[in-house]
């Protein structure tokens, strides 16, 4: 059954990186908005007369907690009708209209096997929420890492709080991937070569891949080339 469209109240904007933002919202008519780490919203923005013309959808970067208010992180991208409203429009005590959750890319009940969350850009958001989620449930997991490739340090989103989280969490390993940059304490090139020098030999494992298209096929027909069945493999695709 699809949500039934509902207001949404900004509640708060921050600016995340150069050209990103993150963005807290409330929805006054849900007393608690119950949702699985992976799940997105649609918003319906006033860009354009076709109402599905209108609609753009964000995977929901904060993980369940029992309340009403979502976070949202959003890139601009030049041209964009969507992000140019978002970013000219859009500010604490906006109105929006956003119906959701939606989504099949989510969490698994039982993670049985190692996991391997590969992402690139604003792809983090469905993985922040994932692996919040298991820290704050104490939900058992074998090994998790979360593979994130941005262009520079600077784009990295959720920096710290991952680094924290790898300190604290058992078996989460945190693998940031700067294409642009060579940095000590970073990898340097792109998010293939990391998983297949981790997974060498082909150890049984689940693979997320969520970001750009181009990175996320690729990295799909990779992982088949290695052996692994497209069972394994769960895509969720942005742009």
């Amino acid at each position: 059954m699809i949500p039934q469209w509902q207001k949404g109240i900004v509640k708060r904007v921050e600016q995340a990186t150069e050209n990103t933002r993150r963005y807290w919202i409330e929805l006054p008519e849900t007393p608690v908005f119950d949702f699985k780490p992976g799940q997105f919203v649609t918003l319906d923005l006033p860009i354009h007369e076709q109402r599905n013309k209108r609609w753009r959808s964000y995977s929901i970067a904060s993980s369940p907690d029992g309340s009403n208010v979502i976070e949202l992180v959003i890139v601009y991208l030049e041209g964009g009708a969507g992000t140019t409203y978002f970013f000219s429009e859009i500010k604490e005590g906006s109105e929006l209209t956003l119906r959701g959750p939606q989504g099949v890319f989510t969490l698994p009940d039982d993670i049985a096997e190692d996991m391997y969350m590969i992402c690139t850009g604003t792809g983090i958001a469905p993985f922040r929420s994932m692996v919040n989620h298991i820290r704050n449930n104490n939900l058992e997991h074998k090994k998790l890492h979360l593979i994130f490739g941005t262009r520079t340090k600077g784009d990295l989103l959720y920096e710290q709080e991952l680094r924290e989280l790898e300190a604290v969490m058992p078996n989460f390993k945190y693998h940031p991937v700067l294409s642009r940059e060579q940095i000590d304490g970073y990898h340097h090139g792109y998010v293939h070569n990391i998983y297949a020098q981790l997974c060498a030999g082909t150890p049984p494992a689940n693979f997320m891949l969520c970001g750009w298209k181009m990175m996320v096929d690729e990295a799909k027909q990779r992982l088949l080339e290695m052996g692994y069945d497209k069972k394994a493999i769960h895509l969720e695709l942005y742009g």
